[in-house]
């Protein structure tokens, strides 16, 4: 029996509660869906399997006492196949505790679902645009970064694994100044003159002229404005793919990649995406004229100024691109826009919630901003390329790909990071990542000897899953499907982590206290078998939850 069997059962014992005092003359207008039924494990394993606190919450509208009302869905659970028993403590807490085959069932059935167990339905229907990254293309990719990408991944995982329909993008921002001056600095470091100023430093632009010049030998020979065009986007597609490919490396993929420069386009028609934008913006009424500049009033929305579009001279400003973008997102069929950003972009939130305000959207509906705080690494060295950044590209050479992912998702976003890496280089407990993983290589271990042993799966008999040990570690794997779904609606991947970790400790003390292999002599039985289901099921949720985090489970450490 599931924790979603349970509130299914919970919500019809509430529905004829309801009933029997309707037939006695109460007039109530009460109902409680199973998904309004929350299950909790009880701290101390003696008092159950799973606590409700249903009865305090309905016992007001239905006019009665919380301790009579949970005793009387006590009673009626007691009478479901697969309770051992249901009792009322407290003020009117249920504790429920399930029968050994009822509570061991649960591990055929995540033997049985594989990859899918876990997976569900709390985010179905949701349609999703996840930007994450988006850093400039001047420059390899920092500490900063590499945290976003971690953290962005792991969300959009989550989501789609509770049933939303999620895209990975990355918005480029390849226009404007940033750009020329990138281009400059490259330029002048394939002419051997110093960096320009305002320009970019470090040994990967002299890298790039390198670039430059194997593609453009007679660079020299053009004139400044056309060496200077081709020095920025020969330059620029050579980063942007080296971004791409440090992503890659580091197992964050986008399912779109999108160019500012594209807003900028003109149409056939002579007519932009950031033209087009402001016109919408106009049609709502939010778009004025002052001071020769076009201005959109971002102030009836929350944002603490109102916002130049257009300057006096023409040309469009930051803000224009970002209100474009925000359109072209919902033009492309994301109802909803979620932007992970740096702690140094908190202004930024007023400023896009105000353009889903001025475009006729629900800015508490339809767009999402999670701040980022920052990381550091204890002893990490900045880059000899980038000369005043920690590249991720080092980090990952330096720590691993594991290591890295899954201790920059293993703590909410909101939180600041210190990283030890004499920690994360450990091969002993006191490393999460190695605690989580060896969990699943010790799984996969069982798995190997057991089939040397002649220990298989033709024989499951749950109702023999009696020792406490193992009834604390289906409890836990019952739990993995709520933790994904409560990660996903506060998208908050952390809690996954934490729970692997969780369940690594209740997985190792099984290990230690209940034999998959037969001792000796001793011929392979139906406990052997049936603990080989447990085994197994135990290395899917470790592996399933892994995944989630982007962080391989190996089978061999």
């Amino acid at each position: 029996m599931t924790p979603a069997d349970l509130s299914h059962a919970l919500s019809d014992l509430v529905a004829a509660l309801v009933e029997r005092r309707r037939a006695a003359g109460a007039e109530l207008e009460l109902s409680v869906t199973p998904e309004q039924i929350v299950l909790e494990r009880p701290k101390l394993r003696e008092h159950g399997d799973w606590a409700s606190s249903v009865a305090l919450r309905i016992a007001k509208p239905l006019g009665a006492n919380p301790r009579e009302v949970a005793t009387e869905l006590a009673a009626g659970l007691a009478e479901l196949d697969g309770v051992a028993s249901a009792e009322v403590a407290g003020p009117g807490f249920i504790n429920i505790r399930l029968d050994a085959a009822a509570a061991g069932a649960l591990a055929k059935t995540i033997v049985d679902a594989g990859a899918d167990y876990g997976h569900g339905t709390s985010q179905a229907g949701r349609v999703i645009n996840m930007e994450f990254v988006s850093a400039n293309p001047t420059g390899p990719l920092h500490i900063g970064h590499t945290r976003w990408a971690a953290l962005g991944d792991s969300i959009s995982r989550v989501l789609r694994a509770a049933g939303a329909e999620v895209a990975n993008e990355y918005y480029i921002n390849d226009a404007g100044n940033q750009m020329d001056n990138f281009g400059a600095s490259v330029l002048a470091a394939a002419k051997g003159e110093p960096t320009p100023e305002g320009g970019y430093p470090g040994q990967y632009i002299a890298d790039l002229a390198k670039v430059v010049l194997e593609r453009e030998p007679k660079l020299g020979e053009l004139d400044d404005a056309a060496a200077l065009h081709t020095a920025r986007e020969i330059a620029y597609e050579h980063q942007l793919a080296e971004i791409q490919a440090s992503l890659d490396r580091f197992n964050v993929h986008f399912d779109v990649w999108t160019s500012e420069r594209r807003l900028h386009q003109k149409d056939e028609h002579g007519v932009s995406a950031i033209d087009a934008a402001l016109e919408r913006l106009r049609a709502q009424g939010h778009v004025y004229e002052a001071d020769d500049a076009i201005w959109v009033k971002t102030t009836d929305f929350g944002d603490d100024k109102d916002r130049v579009f257009c300057r006096s001279n023409g040309v469009p400003t930051y803000f224009a691109a970002d209100a474009a973008y925000y359109l072209d997102k919902g033009d492309r069929g994301f109802e909803h826009k979620m932007y992970l950003l740096g702690a140094d972009h908190h202004g930024y939130v007023h400023r896009l919630k105000a353009v889903a305000g001025a475009a006729g959207e629900d800015p508490e509906r339809d767009i999402e901003i999670l701040i980022g705080q920052l990381v550091s690494v204890n002893g990490a060295r900045l880059s000899k390329r980038a000369g005043n950044i920690i590249e991720l590209d080092d980090l990952q050479a330096w720590l691993g790909t594991d290591a890295l992912r899954y201790t920059l998702a293993r703590y909410p976003a909101d939180s600041p990071i210190a990283i030890d890496p004499e920690v994360l280089k450990r091969r002993t407990n006191d490393n999460p990542v190695f605690y989580v993983q060896y969990a699943h290589a010790r799984t996969a271990a069982v798995a190997r000897n057991a089939a040397a042993s002649g220990v298989d799966r033709s024989e499951f008999a749950p109702e023999l899953l009696e020792h406490e040990t193992e009834s604390a570690l289906l409890g836990a794997l019952q739990e993995f499907p709520r933790v994904v779904a409560q990660a996903a609606e506060l998208r908050e991947p952390h809690r996954v982590a934490r729970y692997l970790e969780e369940l690594a400790g209740l997985y190792h003390r099984w290990y230690d206290n209940c034999r998959v292999l037969p001792l000796g002599e001793e011929p392979v039985g139906a406990l052997h078998r049936t603990r080989l289901w447990l085994n197994d099921a135990s290395g899917q949720v470790l592996r399933n939850g892994l995944d989630l985090l982007g962080v391989s489970a190996p089978e061999r450490m």
